[in-house]
């Protein structure tokens, strides 16, 4: 059975942030993600995590203003010493609150850039991060995102990102795969995920179209998670979608996949 975790930033948003916890534990979840912690003390949500029993799952190193648009600064020439100071930033959380792995957003492609160099910063970039993570016992991951919702968003495919993951050369940058972005880029989501299995750390879900909740669209997600059970994944997937009505109203997914 596939290890759910709930996505704060688009789950349960009828809450403040901090009340999001306490309602994803009592939907039955186990495990929660969400973009990011910063606006947050670490303690603030420790609590929350201990007092919900609760696993932190998963964060983005910090991506900018994301409030203006941005969608992170890794391919970013200017920003290097800003994601610098980010991946300390994420490290110092991630020691409180206990995840394991952190996602890098790639951002979306700095106009008027060489091509060359965009790939070199992103690549170096990441190569720092993960080694820098790697000495935490924090494990680097890197999401490709569709062109449609973010257009200009630099890392778009798999094979583009492990053409990239063989140019960082880590053992410690791994995938996040999130099957809504995928389904609408490359589609063939069954035998991707069953190739590449051994380098996907995350995986990630919403149905396409409207990226709500598995049985709102295209997606046969009853299908993919006996399939991810088959493969042998072990890993936690992020319920990173937006409800088509309410947070709660929309659940019955979990039951109907006996996922709880």
């Amino acid at each position: 059975m596939p290890r759910l975790c709930a996505n704060l930033s688009m789950l349960f948003t009828e809450v403040a942030f901090l009340q999001r916890f306490e309602a994803a534990a009592n939907a039955g979840f186990s495990g929660v993600e969400y973009l990011f912690p910063y606006d947050f003390s670490s303690a603030q949500i420790k609590a929350e995590l201990e007092r919900n029993r609760l696993t932190q799952v998963l964060f983005n190193l910090p991506a900018g203003d994301w409030a203006n648009g941005e969608r992170g600064i890794a391919c970013h020439p200017d920003r290097v010493e800003e994601f610098y100071a980010g991946v300390d930033l994420a490290i110092a959380y991630a020691k409180v609150l206990g995840n394991t792995q952190i996602n890098c957003l790639a951002g979306i492609k700095p106009p008027g850039v060489d091509e060359g160099l965009i790939e070199k910063t992103f690549v170096d970039n990441l190569k720092y991060a993960a080694d820098r993570l790697q000495a935490q016992g924090i494990g680097l991951v890197m999401e490709m995102i569709n062109t449609l919702d973010i257009p200009g968003f630099y890392l778009n495919t798999t094979a583009q990102a492990l053409a990239i993951r063989d140019k960082v050369g880590s053992q410690n940058l791994s995938l996040q795969y999130d099957l809504y972005h995928m389904q609408i880029m490359e589609g063939d989501l069954a035998r991707t995920l069953e190739k590449h299995l051994p380098v996907i750390r995350h995986v990630q879900l919403a149905d396409n179209p409207g990226r709500h909740e598995p049985g709102t669209g295209e997606i046969n997600y009853g299908f993919l998670f006996r399939h991810l059970d088959r493969l042998g994944y072990r890993g936690w997937i992020g319920c990173e979608y937006k409800p088509l009505t309410t947070t709660e109203a929309g659940l019955g997914w979990l039951k109907a996949h006996n996922l709880v």
